[in-house]
């Protein structure tokens, strides 16, 4: 009788992993948000505090940095702690730190509130958050889901990004904050009832296993356990290319588009609502680029899948300077929908190459990797502004940017296992270069 009752459960339902999957989508969804903004307040505090771009650029490259290093951490602390705890947490310190930026009257303040508070709750829910949840929750698909949740940060831009754009066109900046302080609040109970943090909590197994999986032992010492995790990974060559090439990647990417392309486009004369939607479309086909990656890395080879994207991304952005006009053309319409399809595919390639080098340790190896992806966004932050106020322009960041992903798409392909002479190559090797 038990076993028909949870029959008809899950096929009224489903299968509880994709009702996990769907809220870490939504809380992914709504940190997401949060990562456009700087690019929408650096006209506006410009204005008002007369803060240079510079300035302002260093609290969204602070962001960034701690975007990035707080993921291996967080990953490991929801090893200790839980996932839906640390999910929860993270959600409160989003919506402080970006409440307290309504009442800033500084730049070390932006800084603070921005750069500090909201980087370490953005960062919580990050990508490795998404692979932590489907390590856990699926067996088969993982491609696939991996895809869909690395979309969700650029489905929140989509989102939110045109009211909010309008929300600081009419209204100013603060109000636009309220509005995202407002959705985290409302996000966190919704995350306490319905995540878990893996299938045997609610007694079922994860998707596509065959058998029951027992919930591991919490792991004590989250911190030491991601810097051990660091330490034995560094020692290898595969993450060293993967860092390289993922920190370009967060440079070409957010740390440049998210941040400056509004910016630059009102340069040419483009009101700054009208560039917003630009990156706004972006993140439509950005959804679409990224579940087409997932679902091709569950079929080829990840290594062959990042050069392709690496490569035509550069071609991109060297093309953007000439693309640029006070209106939108159909040359710019061809750019964000080519720009969107591959903007975060690299994303389900990289998480598979981790797990097949770095097996249960995968998703804090991720987090590790994710860390050189927003140093790199980082330094294009800062540097994309420092360079308006050198040049005048941001042509030169564009060809940069354009070229360096040449050289992401190079490491790309030399990531692979060295196996020694006169020994056969492992399961994981042979694993990589069969997807």
């Amino acid at each position: 009788m038990d076993a028909v009752k949870g029959l008809s459960h899950r096929s009224r339902l489903g299968h509880r992993a994709w009702w996990v999957a769907a809220a870490t989508l939504l809380a992914i969804v709504v940190a997401g948000a949060f990562s456009t903004l700087p690019g929408l307040l650096t006209g506006p505090l410009h204005r008002e505090f007369g803060w240079p771009r510079s300035s302002i650029g260093l609290a969204a490259s602070v962001n960034m940095v701690l975007y990035g290093l707080t993921a291996p951490f967080a990953a490991a602390l929801m090893d200790r702690f839980g996932i839906r705890r640390v999910v929860v947490v993270a959600l409160l310190v989003i919506a402080s730190g970006a409440g307290l930026t309504t009442v800033m009257t500084t730049a070390w303040q932006f800084t603070l509130f921005w750069g500090m508070l909201v980087g370490l709750g953005t960062g919580s829910m990050a990508t490795a958050f998404g692979a932590t949840v489907t390590q856990r929750w699926f067996v088969t698909r993982r491609g696939l889901v991996t895809g869909v949740l690395a979309s969700g940060s650029v489905f929140g831009q989509m989102v939110f990004l045109p009211a909010l754009s309008w929300t600081v066109d009419h209204h100013g900046w603060r109000p636009s904050l309220v509005t995202l302080v407002l959705a985290a609040c409302a996000t966190a109970p919704l995350m306490w009832l319905v995540l878990r943090d893996h299938p045997a909590d609610v007694d079922r197994e994860p998707y596509g296993a065959e058998r029951h999986v027992p919930k591991p032992l919490p792991a004590a010492g989250a911190g030491r356990r991601a810097v051990a995790v660091l330490r034995d990974a560094a020692r290898t060559a595969p993450f060293w290319l993967m860092a390289g090439a993922y920190a370009i990647c967060g440079a070409s990417t957010n740390g440049i588009m998210w941040t400056h392309f509004t910016p630059a486009a009102h340069d040419h004369g483009m009101p700054a609502t009208t560039a917003s939607s630009l990156l706004a479309a972006i993140g439509v086909f950005n959804v679409i680029g990224t579940v087409a990656s997932g679902w091709a890395t569950d079929r080829r080879d990840p290594r062959r899948l990042l050069a392709v994207f690496f490569a035509l991304r550069g071609l991109l952005l060297m093309c953007l300077p000439l693309l640029m006009s006070a209106t939108v053309q159909p040359s710019m319409m061809v750019f964000v929908v080519a720009f969107g399809l591959l903007d975060l595919a690299t994303v389900p390639p990289v998480i598979a190459l981790c797990r097949e080098f770095y097996g249960d340790a995968g998703a804090v190896v991720f987090g590790w990797v994710g860390a050189a992806h927003q140093a790199g966004a980082a330094v294009a932050a800062y540097g994309g502004g420092a360079a308006r106020d050198a040049f005048g322009s941001y042509a030169p960041v564009w060809v940069t940017l354009g070229a360096l992903c040449a050289g992401a798409a190079l490491l790309s392909l030399l990531v692979r296992r060295v196996v020694p002479a006169g020994r056969a190559a492992g399961p994981c090797l042979s694993a990589v270069d069969h997807l």
